[in-house]
């Protein structure tokens, strides 16, 4: 039963041990829940399908411990407190898309003419890759001029190994704006004979390796227009009143939902399109915003982003001065845009607002779905937000396979437990069952102890003092002429008497009634002195402190032995005298009887009688018996106070 406890409490104690270091299941399932919820309401990763430009691939080395560094410099000093890095992909064929020549050691940069700052760094122990989703560094605002990433750790790229700083997009925000975009770039090297895919400009050309899928919102179908809408095909937008606008975001057409695509990279996109500014509906005060020009398919991509210097106009009109041609074919011009924003201020105040074009269109198409504010996806999202969901996805989407396998782990932990604990219960039932069956054997035990010992009590001292009383009657008779002895002895018989009284009384536990024993050598000399009146008799005693020592229920089992033995010589032997010697030590406690009786007969076999065996048995004593010197009985009683704490 202790072994029982003492394990159970050490299961308890390991396990509040462990969850004092980590978090509790509930809160490791309430995170998850958490995460999942929060899973659900952020932007999914979607690849971009198609041909495009990469990113920028700084020169290679063949070991890590190289410093790269891209400056991008923003022209005026403005407000920044976000940069986001876009990582160049890598389709690998065993994990799928990857980022390929992430830095995993470098700082961020940020200052003016004046100023430096390093806004923030990392290094391998950040744990930043794997990685598909873009890095969004936040930092408290502060003024910059240029921005500069500067790395000195370099990453293996896939299919080489050779070491390189890679990325696909910077973009830096002052608030909602990317002030990064289309702005002068230095690099600290610059691979020869660079690809049109992996210029350096690229790192600001608004094109990231991913389509907008905000996962919110319903799907609207792009707007594509009937082929031979003419050489100058044009669609304008009525901003309901004069705003202050700053940037357009033109959403291309989804090239295709089959696989291989059906529709080649910039289906629909003007080779040369003008974008002007007005406040009179037919234009007649226009201004020119941007000019977009597709001189090769790097040139497009899901969204195309062109800053301007802040204009306030009502009408904007996008004039398509070299549309794009099916197959080549003059006849067959054909216009496309999943949705155009005019964003002042960080806001698309295109948004539901009317648009028209020069052109007739499907019944089918609707020039509505060119400012409804969605995609094949659903909702379009701001800039930074979008980039900020993504990087907030990858984080959720690294922490919940931790906690999905820490869960996991302690749930198989928590049914081995409960295995141990059910085989801990089913021990300790067995357990107490055993306890209770070994009570109840002791129990049994100790009411058979009380049953001997109270037969043997009753045996012993009243069958010893009724056959003492007879004993008296007979003396008494034989007195009747002398009344002298006959008052000696009616009195000896008329205190037996209350002696057996006060025994009856006290039958269930002789050695707690008051005055029934005394000291042990005076009991044994009285007793013999009633018994044994006729009989000569000599008693010897050694080591009596000894005997004091002895606890009151030892020393009445002793007497009650004692006593015993001198009603069977009585009652038995017709011996004329006997010897009884009584020797005490620290060690054992030897008490011998011996008559000069008739002896044991020879059936008996030297049989100890069945009243002294039960006595002995109560003490916890040897006994033994055999023919005395004189030819008649002896009896020999050994004891151990130790081996049973018999004494104090």
């Amino acid at each position: 039963m202790l072994l029982l406890l003492c394990m159970i409490g050490l299961l308890s104690n390991t396990s509040v041990m462990a969850l004092a270091k980590k978090p509790s299941i509930s809160q490791m399932e309430h995170r998850l829940a958490e995460i999942d919820s929060e899973l659900s309401g952020l932007a999914s990763f979607s690849m971009r399908s198609g041909v495009g430009t990469v990113g920028f691939r700084s020169a290679d080395y063949p070991d890590p411990r190289h410093t790269e560094w891209i400056q991008i410099e923003l022209g005026e000093t403005a407000p920044v407190d976000q940069i986001v890095l876009v990582p160049a992909i890598w389709r690998d064929t065993k994990t799928g898309f990857q980022a390929d020549g992430f830095p995993l050691e470098f700082k961020l940069i940020a200052g003016t003419d004046q100023s430096t700052n390093v806004v923030a760094s990392f290094d391998a122990t950040d744990n930043l890759l794997p990685r598909l989703a873009p890095l969004a560094v936040s930092f408290p605002e502060i003024q910059a001029s240029w921005v500069r990433v500067e790395a000195s750790l370099l990453s293996p790229r896939a299919w080489d190994g050779q070491y390189i700083l890679q990325l696909s997009e910077i973009l830096i925000f002052s608030e909602t704006e990317n002030i990064a975009l289309r702005q002068p770039i230095k690099t600290s090297s610059t691979v020869i004979k660079e690809a049109r895919p992996r210029i350096k400009d690229s790192l600001v050309d608004g094109f990231v390796p991913y389509e907008m899928n905000s996962a919110q919102g319903e799907q609207s179908i792009a707007f594509m227009s009937p082929p031979g809408i003419g050489n100058q095909p044009a669609l304008s937008i009525d901003l309901g009143a004069t705003l202050p606008i700053n940037r357009i975001h033109l959403h291309t057409p989804e090239l295709s939902d089959t696989v291989p695509q059906s529709s080649e990279s910039g289906h629909g996109i003007p080779r040369r399109l003008l974008i002007e500014g007005a406040n009179q509906p037919d234009f007649s005060d226009a201004v020119q915003l941007a000019e977009y020009q597709m001189k090769s398919i790097f040139d497009a991509g899901p969204i195309i982003m062109r800053r301007f210097t802040e204009t306030s106009c009502r009408y904007v009109r996008l004039t398509a001065t070299e549309p794009y041609f099916i197959d080549g074919a003059p006849e067959k011009s054909q216009l496309g845009f999943a949705e155009i924003e005019l964003l002042s201020k960080g806001r698309n105040v295109a948004l539901d607002k009317p648009a028209i074009g020069n052109f007739e269109i499907r019944p089918d198409r609707s020039f509505s779905s060119l400012t409804d504010g969605r995609n094949l996806y659903g909702t379009i999202l701001p800039l930074r937000k979008w980039m900020n969901e993504l990087a907030r996805r990858h984080d959720l989407e690294a922490e919940r396979p931790w906690i999905a396998h820490e869960l996991h782990h302690r749930y198989e932990r928590q049914k081995v437990n409960l295995r141990r604990m059910g085989w801990l219960a089913a021990l300790l039932a067995a357990g107490i069952a055993f306890t209770i069956l070994i009570d109840r054997m002791l129990r049994m035990k100790q009411v058979t102890a009380i049953r001997e010992r109270f037969a043997a009590d009753l045996h012993d001292e009243l069958g010893a003092n009724i056959h003492t009383i007879g004993l008296l009657g007979d003396v008494a008779l034989k007195s009747m002429d002398t009344p002298e002895r006959l008052e000696n002895v009616l009195t000896r018989s008329r205190a037996l008497t209350e002696r057996t009284g006060t025994a009856v009384r006290h039958c269930i536990n002789l050695q707690k009634a008051n005055g029934l024993f005394g000291s042990l050598p005076d009991d044994m000399r009285r007793s013999a002195q009633r018994i044994m009146a006729d009989t000569e008799y000599d008693i010897a005693i050694e080591g009596e402190e000894f005997l004091d020592k002895l606890k009151p229920k030892t020393r009445a089992d002793l007497f009650l032995f004692f006593k015993e033995s001198l009603v069977n010589i009585s009652r038995h032997a017709k011996a004329t005298r006997f010897n009884c010697r009584l020797i005490a030590s620290s060690k054992e406690i030897f008490l011998e009887i011996s008559d000069n009786g008739k002896g044991m007969s020879d059936s008996t076999n030297n049989e100890v009688p069945a009243s002294l065996k039960r006595r002995a048995h109560l003490l916890g004593a040897t006994v033994s018996a055999g023919l005395s010197a004189s030819g008649g009985t002896r009896i020999a009683l050994t004891l151990n106070p130790r081996r049973f704490r018999i004494k104090k």
